[in-house]
């Protein structure tokens, strides 16, 4: 929504917001694009203000939200952020970058990219802020329009459209496809058939980038589409090979057709990033962007919020705070961390994120800290649309976790986590504070403090 307000903002509209009291990781950039958001819903102040139009998400009760139905019953025309982002992006060449996991940081590259060719394209990422390029949204003068293409579903309520099939794109990315989602998706084949609905929506060209190394990809490699596949294995049109890691950079090798081959730095750490740079070289290469170019802009690009982002250091600690909120995410971002700091010990604080997710995917979640040292599990965080617990509590994770790792610690609340960390450090260590809820707060409070 951040990343949609600012678009708005920069094409000349006037943009107002309402959530709940609490502080979030886009507080900053909201302010610094001076877009103020009103705390707490009222009916009596979509009287006062009388907006052209008026776009909710599916949290706080999504279209019965009191300012919607307000909305509503004064004739003013309502949208889901999907549908809304679909059809801001009507009109210009779009670029949607899906996936269950790398979205964020594969669209913030290709915006980037496209920005250091002076393509000057339109942008909305999912995020706080993209270092190295600004904020995470943008009214571009060009041709092209890059955004995510989010698989969840319009308004859980109300509309069970995946998000994503508002849009209608030239150039589909999809990184990977995995089993998310359980409250709405009962299974992976579930999950590829909205894939399978939003490649059978692309326009004009038509190219779809694919990862060569996903199996469940596979199923869009369809003769209605110009299919572009990256990474690892030899049939890749761009290949990813020779990574290596230094301590704040991550080196690797990209082939174009097996001829042109290109050197590449990135200041973000993991393979799993180097193939978030695999696809979005992939997609600038199909709009035409000089393989230079394609170079330059992944130099540029340093991260964005919330994706393994440095928060602090002290007493020869590092911390870092992370998204990561599936088993794949978590592995990948451990694998990173022991790529950039093979000699620490690896300390992650987890928050698992929603009840459904926890439990769909317990197993998975209990064999993913296996690069870590120590783990520390919270309590769940409940997302606002979910009501049951289904018989989950707190400790339901950390004693599945215990059956495969050594050093497993619940601490259900910030305090506790604060408390084990105080009695638990030593110099060198590396603390990852992870999960898709409140943690990024607890983190950044726990360094103060510390």
């Amino acid at each position: 929504m951040t990343a949609l307000s600012i678009y708005a903002k920069e094409k000349g509209i006037s943009v107002t917001g309402s959530d709940i009291e609490d502080q979030f990781p886009t507080d900053e950039v909201l302010e610094r694009a001076q877009i103020s958001v009103a705390t707490g819903f009222n009916a009596e102040r979509m009287h006062a203000q009388s907006p052209d139009l008026v776009i909710y998400t599916g949290a706080h009760n999504g279209r019965e939200n009191i300012e919607v139905v307000a909305a509503l019953h004064m004739g003013i025309p309502v949208f889901p952020h999907g549908q809304a982002l679909g059809m801001f992006m009507d009109g210009k060449r779009q670029i949607s970058v899906a996936g269950s996991h790398g979205k964020t940081t594969t669209t913030a590259m290709i915006a980037t990219i496209l920005s250091v060719a002076q393509k000057d394209p339109s942008y909305a990422v999912g995020c706080g802020e993209i270092f190295g390029l600004g904020l995470p949204g943008h009214f571009g003068r060009g041709d092209f329009f890059v955004a995510e293409a989010d698989e969840y579903v319009t308004d859980p309520s109300h509309d069970p459209t995946p998000r994503f099939l508002w849009q209608h794109p030239e150039i589909l990315v999809v990184t990977n496809i995995d089993f998310d989602h359980p409250d709405v998706y009962g299974s992976l084949s579930d999950v590829q058939e909205a894939f399978i609905k939003l490649q059978a929506q692309q326009v004009g060209k038509k190219i779809t980038i694919i990862n060569a190394d996903d199996v469940p990809s596979s199923i869009l490699n369809r003769p209605e589409s110009i299919v572009i596949p990256y990474g690892h294995v030899p049939k890749g049109i761009i290949q990813v090979s020779h990574i290596r890691f230094e301590p704040g950079k991550t080196f690797f090798t990209l082939t174009k057709r097996r001829q042109k081959k290109m050197e590449c730095v990135l200041h973000v750490p993991g393979v799993h990033n180097v193939f978030n740079a695999g696809a979005a070289a992939a997609a600038c290469y199909a709009l035409g962007i000089e393989w230079e170019a394609i170079a330059k802009g992944l130099a540029q690009f340093a991260g964005t919020k919330r994706r393994f982002e440095k928060i602090g250091s002290h007493h020869g600690i590092t911390f870092y705070d992370d998204y990561a909120h599936h088993p794949a995410e978590i592995s990948a971002t451990l694998a990173a961390a022991c790529a950039w700091y093979p000699e620490a010990r690896i300390i992650v604080v987890f928050q698992p994120h929603t009840f459904s997710r926890t439990k769909a995917l317990l197993s998975n979640f209990a064999r993913s800290f296996g690069k870590s040292d120590m783990v520390v599990i919270t309590d769940i965080y409940a997302s606002a649309r979910e009501h049951d617990r289904l018989s989950l509590t707190g400790e339901t994770l950390p004693k599945a976790a215990k059956k495969y790792h050594q050093h497993v610690f619940y601490a259900p609340g910030k305090k506790e986590v604060k408390d084990l960390l105080k009695q638990e450090r030593k110099e060198g260590d590396l603390v990852i504070f992870m999960g898709a809820g409140d943690i990024f707060r607890w983190g950044r409070e726990i360094v103060r403090e510390l």
